[in-house]
């Protein structure tokens, strides 16, 4: 196995996986390196979730391979599965079992345990562990699956879409509150999103999910340095949509005209305001933009 194989957390190679015809993971490549966090981001249906469990093994995948830790998943390791966290999109299992119940058994089935942090975070997180599963709210849930995947001190965590059915004040306050349970602690996150907010508040880095391959992977300063939003106004608006290079997209409206650009020089924008007598400001575009016209 060569030596980048080696130090990648994760490394899928030539992915393919089918239902019936139909390809949703089509031939992907993918590496991530050890201690980044990375929001899996696409439209419903891309096939992140699709692609999450076959990285965990629970869907069997029809072509490629996938390695963690240096170890091919198709061979079975105990000592991986002990270092893979995982928190799914609802978590409705054992509703009728007592929170302390449920982690006492569920304690028992790995090798590390860190009761200290489990109490600390039930605590900040007003988890009362008296109650029963089923009697939490849906965002208390979802917080007590992420204790439950975070106690063992995963070295990879993987996350589905864990807040996309919470409201929009309770999807930030459980993105912060996840977010400063991983930082610095040099484990590799991996959650699925299609909400762009929450990449950006997280400060993930992206990767983005089309046709069944990852299409664009960066940082976010980096796509804020790269991807910009340029508005050109002049009166008498603008019949004819000026031709540049690197612009994804071009929206005229009145006297306005929208550009979303990658990578367009800003002498370039400047030259064509001149020559056009038209008004021109540049800001860096959002992640949303991006996220429209790329997904």
């Amino acid at each position: 196995m060569d030596h980048v194989q080696m130090g990648a957390a994760l490394h899928v190679q030539a992915l393919v996986k089918r239902f019936g015809k139909r390809e949703v993971i089509s031939r992907l490549d993918w590496q991530v390196a050890p201690g980044r966090v990375i929001g899996l981001l696409g439209r419903n249906g891309a096939g992140k979730t699709t692609l999450l469990r076959c990285l965990l093994g629970l869907s069997p995948i029809d072509e490629g391979q996938i390695t963690l830790f240096g170890e091919p998943l198709e061979e079975d390791s105990d000592r991986r599965l002990h270092r893979i966290g995982f928190v799914p999109q609802t978590f409705d299992l054992f509703p009728w079992m007592r929170v302390d119940a449920f982690l006492a058994f569920t304690a028992a089935f790995y090798t590390r345990w860190n009761a200290p942090f489990v109490e600390r975070v039930l605590g900040e997180w007003d988890i009362d562990t008296s109650q029963t599963i089923g009697a939490l709210s849906q965002g208390q849930r979802q917080k007590l699956a992420i204790v439950r995947a975070l106690a063992p001190e995963p070295d990879l965590l993987l996350l589905d879409e864990p807040v996309a059915s919470l409201d929009p004040q309770a999807r930030r306050a459980f993105m912060d509150e996840l977010m400063q349970v991983v930082a610095g602690s040099g484990k590799t996150v991996i959650f699925s999103t299609h909400i762009t907010a929450d990449l950006e508040r997280a400060g993930a880095d992206i990767a983005l999910l089309k046709d069944g391959r990852i299409v664009l992977e960066s940082t976010l300063a980096a796509l804020r340095e790269r991807m910009h939003q340029a508005t050109l106004t002049r009166a008498g608006g603008w019949p004819e949509t000026p031709a540049l290079a690197g612009a994804l997209r071009a929206r005229s409206n009145g006297d306005t005209l929208t550009l979303l650009l990658d990578g367009t020089p800003r002498a370039e924008l400047e030259a064509l305001a001149q020559t056009s007598g038209a008004s021109l400001e540049i800001a860096p575009a959002t992640l949303e933009d991006v996220f429209v016209e790329l997904a």
